[in-house]
């Protein structure tokens, strides 16, 4: 599983596709491109057949060909931002490397590589490469800056921090400033990360993420809280804060909307 930081500073949790579900993907993305190349070509044979130019029918077949095994997936890929057939059948969906969605750069560079370690090869360089890397990309995911991302996973519960009940009154006082998104995201990380930490590296990061955080909270926690039980009472209340104020900005657009509603029958 590998970690995405957002541009809100929101930390995805995003778990690469297996190197199996991938092979069966293409597997069924391939099968269904050839049936449709191959239900092309009699309609082909049996529309025109001999009335065509044998050089005009090279011609026309290649198109297809093209048009079927790269036109069609790449176009199919950047409308459906990195889903297939198979990948939809196998709950998966190409991403960049940063997990935002792909787009026809991303998608062409990727059609274009998969006539040689797919189609060319018959699917034993993308197998080779996939083989040895850790997030199963073929060549053409390499050079795109792509990878398999797995949808279909189990949601984890959600990390609620929880009040210490002994600092409820403090924080409820306390005036706490705007912290930077970067500490933001490294304390809360810390928080979910806490129980699975040694007690020597849980007590070592809460009181340097603890020393941090006191400057943008004052007065201070009463003497003798721990570092710990100090940076969950900072977020619970910093959570519970911006829950009250959005529940308020909602309220109070609701009230203008009924009062703009009503405004025309009072006149």
């Amino acid at each position: 599983m590998s970690s995405i930081v957002t541009g809100e500073a929101v930390v995805l949790e995003l778990r690469p596709a297996s190197f199996a579900a991938r092979a069966l993907s293409s597997i069924i993305d391939v099968s269904a491109q050839l049936v449709v190349l191959i239900g092309l070509l009699l309609l082909f044979a049996q529309t025109l057949g001999e009335s065509v130019d044998p050089a005009l029918g090279q011609a026309l077949i290649l198109t297809l060909v093209v048009l079927v095994m790269i036109g069609a997936p790449v176009a199919v890929e950047t409308l459906t931002r990195g889903k297939s057939l198979g990948r939809l059948a196998m709950g998966l969906r190409i991403v960049r490397d940063d997990g935002g969605a792909v787009r026809f750069r991303h998608c062409f560079i990727r059609g274009m590589a998969a006539v040689l370690e797919i189609y060319m090869s018959a699917g034993s360089v993308a197998f080779i490469a996939a083989m040895f890397n850790e997030k199963s990309k073929r060549l053409g995911d390499m050079m795109a800056g792509t990878y398999a991302l797995r949808e279909r996973v189990t949601a984890p519960p959600p990390n609620l921090v929880q009040m210490p009940p002994w600092l409820h009154g403090w924080a409820q006082l306390a005036d706490m400033g705007r912290f930077p998104d970067s500490l933001s995201r490294r304390v809360s990380r810390f928080l979910g990360q806490a129980p699975r930490l040694s007690p020597q590296a849980r007590a070592a990061r809460a009181a340097e993420l603890a020393a941090e955080v006191s400057a943008f909270v004052s007065p201070q926690p009463p003497a003798g809280t721990p570092a710990e039980d100090f940076l969950s009472a900072v977020m619970a209340e910093r959570r519970d804060r911006d829950y009250a104020r959005m529940t308020r900005q909602r309220e109070q657009t609701e009230r203008v909307g009924r009062r703009l509603h009503r405004l025309p029958f009072e006149q």
